[in-house]
């Protein structure tokens, strides 16, 4: 079932969320969800938070970016893989190589796309999807969904990343957001 996105200006986008347990309710379901919910509105990580559920649990398909690079595009890539995995209840456990630049955009705040650094590799441990404990290394355009998707367990935004000018310039486009002033071709809640 696709799910709602919910919009920037919703309070549990800024909430830490909740470990959770193998018991949590319909786990399984709210999975197939969530990976529905992500392919249908052309995401690539979709955090539990954005669905309106304050719990730690977020999925990535990282591949599909690599898979829809130009050849010329893929040299700057070479080396990196794509996963598609479930994360629950993750935890940094280190942050490693350089910080890099790269536009990201967010399903909670449509039309928006800024530079963010992020750290080139990250090493976390979650549970998977069986909960089975991990731990794992992950580089470049993976590592960075990763980290995009793990800041929304955090109640982090990547507009908290962007310098305070930066961040006022767009604060008309945030406030149309918050007001469902924008139009996407995906399911959106926005606000009360």
């Amino acid at each position: 079932m696709i799910l709602p996105i919910v919009a920037y200006g919703t309070p549990v986008l800024r909430k830490i969320a909740e470990p959770i347990t193998a018991e949590y309710p319909d786990l399984k379901k709210l999975i197939a969800d969530m990976w529905e919910t992500m392919y249908y509105s052309h995401g690539v990580g979709l955090a539990a938070p954005q669905i309106n559920k304050p719990i730690r649990l977020f999925v990535v398909d990282s591949q599909q970016i690599l898979d829809n690079l130009e050849e010329d595009e893929k040299k700057e890539y070479h080396g990196q893989e794509g996963v598609k995995e479930v994360f629950i209840n993750a935890q940094i456990v280190a942050l490693e190589g350089d910080t890099w630049a790269y536009n990201e955009g967010c399903l909670s705040i449509p039309k928006i796309r800024e530079d963010v650094f992020r750290h080139q590799t990250v090493v976390l441990s979650y549970l998977d999807k069986d909960f089975n404990p991990k731990t794992a290394t992950f580089s470049g355009i993976t590592a960075r969904v990763i980290l995009h998707e793990y800041d929304h367990i955090e109640g982090k935004l990547f507009i908290d990343y962007l310098k305070p000018l930066r961040r006022k310039l767009l604060g008309s486009k945030l406030n149309d957001i918050t007001k469902g002033k924008v139009k996407v071709d995906y399911k959106m809640v926005f606000p009360k």
